[in-house]
């Protein structure tokens, strides 16, 4: 399975974080690029607990962590509700300058890569409990899922 702990396939994210621009084409949702790029870094911050979001109750956590992270198929588009704590449209870290937003989400996600089990998160807040291979998986989902809503 892809997994952005994988060197060559962090790299390709990277470079696709990297070709993203503040005009990029929205294909869906209601975050602009520069929003996306402050709300996966708020991501990569809860990953890494330094950032607090509360758990979601789910008595499906086991079928919603297996069929968002290991079944082949996308997230689909403009159906997923985020968590307040790093929505744009609530809690999430606002944009500031574009250029150094993603000089800092490609930072965060250099940090989530080398992260000792240890440091990262336990316990994600809709998944629950995540092995280093999980969180690998969820950190290439998610930021795909947000290159794809650009086109990226």
């Amino acid at each position: 399975m892809i997994s952005l702990l994988d060197p060559p396939t962090r790299a390709r994210m990277e470079a696709r974080v990297t070709r993203l621009q503040p005009d990029s084409a929205r294909q869906w949702g209601r975050m602009t690029p520069h929003q996306a790029i402050c709300h996966m870094s708020d991501a990569f911050r809860m990953a890494l607990n330094e950032r607090e979001v509360a758990a979601v109750p789910t008595a499906f956590r086991p079928l919603v962590r297996f069929v968002a992270l290991w079944l082949p198929m996308r997230w689909p588009a403009g159906r997923i509700k985020t968590l307040s704590e790093i929505d744009q449209g609530a809690g999430g870290t606002p944009p500031g300058e574009f250029e150094r937003d993603r000089a800092e989400l490609l930072a965060l996600m250099t940090r989530f890569c080398a992260a000792t089990p240890v440091r990262r998160c336990s316990t994600h807040p809709i998944f629950g409990p995540m092995s280093t291979a999980a969180w690998g998986r969820w950190g290439y989902r998610h930021v795909d899922h947000h290159l794809r809503q650009f086109g990226m």
